[in-house]
């Protein structure tokens, strides 16, 4: 009877701590970070560092007292961060804080089409505190996300991507508990799609180019008598093109591709030498006194020469232009 007893108050108490067991064992619910942006202007876009500027307010909406954006608040991506102005309301059931922040992103540039690029700009924000068991961010959709008249001159923002994930880490930042080291973070993230208006800036930098080729071209209307004059002004229009690279190479970054830069001042000094190796032929039908041969060969070659010129020129950079 002593037994059954026993027995009855142990059952009775483990009825009685069942739900007390089973909340205490259920995972917590992470709480819901609301976070918008407005981007009020995107500026100093380095090519050569690879960085840019931005700038933007930020407003967060949460119940978790703990969560402390002001310290806590990570932009993974950026070399600096400098928060000139933020404001708290707690009057209300949950948190409300708005800062405004300019950012020295570090981003990778694709060159390959420059200037008729197409480049992504990329703004992640994180807690450093808190993984994804505690917060996760949830986008604030509503209004604009940018003013387009002001906020970036001289490109044009195709779209403007915002939404959310769980970035993993594979470390477990020296918690022996884990069986894998790995810890996952809600990330907000922004993308902005942005081509520049290239027009302009295209005939700035390669004009130098094409006026050198036009001057190597120019020689084969020299007479035969002046044949010095046709070498030097095509060695003259070589030396032009290779410092116009080097002057475009000088605010571009270290690329192992073969961009559009290179394939254009490539075929420009492929065809002075072309020139150049043309008018060495004439000189030699001079010297045999082929006269009429030599003018003959100089017309045909100066016909041919200028229109595979245009020609690949205008093809490299159509494709360039709609591939982006």
């Amino acid at each position: 009877m002593l037994k059954k007893t026993w027995l009855g108050g142990v059952l009775t108490t483990l009825l009685i701590l069942a739900p007390a067991l089973q909340i205490q064992a259920a995972p917590d619910k992470p709480d819901t970070v609301y976070t918008g942006i407005y981007i009020t202007s995107i500026h100093d876009i380095d090519f050569k560092q690879k960085e840019f500027t931005i700038t933007f307010w930020l407003w967060l909406k949460y119940k978790n007292k703990d969560f402390d954006f002001l310290n806590n608040l990570e932009v993974p991506s950026a070399k600096s961060v400098d928060k000139s102005f933020s404001t708290i309301d707690s009057s209300g059931d949950r948190i409300y804080m708005q800062m405004k922040m300019q950012c020295v992103m570090k981003d990778s540039w694709k060159i390959g089409n420059f200037p008729f690029d197409v480049q992504k700009l990329r703004l992640s924000i994180e807690n450093s505190q808190y993984d994804s068991r505690s917060l996760v961010f949830m986008p604030d959709t509503v209004g604009e996300n940018y003013d387009p008249r002001f906020t970036l001159r001289g490109w044009n923002i195709d779209s403007c991507i915002i939404n959310t994930n769980i970035r993993k880490y594979e470390t477990g930042f020296g918690d022996e508990s884990l069986a894998k080291p790995q810890t996952a973070y809600s990330a907000f993230r922004v993308r902005l799609s942005i081509t520049r208006d290239a027009g302009g800036l295209f005939w700035k930098m390669f004009l130098g180019m094409y006026v050198a080729f036009l001057i190597s071209f120019l020689c084969f209307y020299i007479h035969a008598d002046g044949m010095d004059s046709r070498f030097g002004l095509s060695v003259g229009s070589l030396f032009a093109v290779i410092g116009n690279k080097y002057i475009i190479d000088s605010s571009l970054p270290e690329s192992s591709s073969f961009t559009l830069v290179d394939m254009l001042h490539g075929i420009t000094l492929f065809y002075i030498l072309l020139g150049v190796a043309e008018n060495a032929y004439s000189l030699r039908l001079i010297k045999q006194n082929k006269i009429d041969l030599a003018r003959r060969v100089d017309n045909r070659a100066a016909i041919f020469i200028l229109i595979s010129y245009v020609l690949l020129n205008v093809l490299f950079i159509w494709r360039a232009y709609h591939a982006g």
